[in-house]
């Protein structure tokens, strides 16, 4: 997504946000997920205007589009799950995958750009609302700042999770996005998969589930996008009286 002159400008580090969605063909919910991210993004809300002066957000919004096309569940058109190919993507094999981690890493050695964020969004068939996965360190120090964010969006979304939130080191998932580039970018970064239920939330304090509704799916989205506001403390940014995030549609 465009950028304001203001973090743009000839010199300037730039703070970059890399969302990416729908690796997995049939977790259509990450779909809008990220669609109400991006919607809020370009908006013209108060809280979407200082984001776009402070950072750079980079979202690949479909990693796998032909697996998408022909109705697969979790695999691309050559039957990989490209999720666990992130070590050693094949421009022939993988090339959604080959080509954006090209340009993480291009961005990473660019001594200009500080690539902040690395979030990829799933959906969950067994779990309830919306939670993370996130990387283990040996740094305490480091382990700690990475539970900022999820924690953070907790207070902004009522359907996301901290108690599911978990970070782990599973040898099964090393292949995956969030595990690669956790250990490939420097201490700075913090690496996620944000998870949603494929169906429905409970809300803090009570018992009763609530159906997830595409409209919900992109609400979570926006509730994302703002809490960078939070993270990096721009808060007093925000021109006029806080204004309600939109409706997405």
């Amino acid at each position: 997504l465009p950028s304001s002159a203001a973090n743009l400008r000839p010199g300037a580090e730039q703070k970059v946000v890399f969302i990416t969605a729908r690796v997995h063909p049939g977790e259509t919910p990450s779909s809008f997920v990220c669609q109400g991210i991006i919607d809020f993004l370009v908006s013209q809300h108060p809280i979407a205007k200082v984001l776009r002066d402070h950072l750079v957000f980079k979202i690949a919004p479909m990693l796998n589009p032909d697996g998408v096309y022909l109705g697969n569940y979790r695999c691309s058109l050559m039957g990989f799950d490209l999720n666990r190919h992130w070590v050693n993507p094949s421009a022939w094999a993988h090339p959604t995958l080959h080509g954006v981690k090209q340009l993480i890493v291009q961005m990473y050695n660019d001594p200009k750009i500080n690539l902040e964020f690395y979030i990829d969004i799933h959906a969950h068939s067994t779990m309830m609302n919306g939670f993370m996965y996130g990387n283990i360190f040996e740094d305490e120090e480091r382990f700690q700042r990475q539970a900022v964010f999820p924690r953070l969006l907790c207070q902004n979304a009522e359907d996301f999770s901290y108690s599911s939130t978990s970070f782990n080191r599973d040898a099964v998932k090393a292949g995956t996005g969030r595990r690669f580039l956790g250990g490939l970018l420097n201490d700075t970064s913090y690496c996620y998969t944000l998870e949603v239920s494929f169906y429905s939330y409970i809300v803090g304090g009570t018992t009763s589930a609530v159906p997830y509704t595409e409209e919900a799916y992109m609400k979570l989205g926006r509730n994302v996008a703002r809490t960078f506001l939070d993270y990096y403390r721009l808060n007093a940014l925000v021109e006029g009286p806080p204004a309600p995030i939109p409706k997405t549609r």
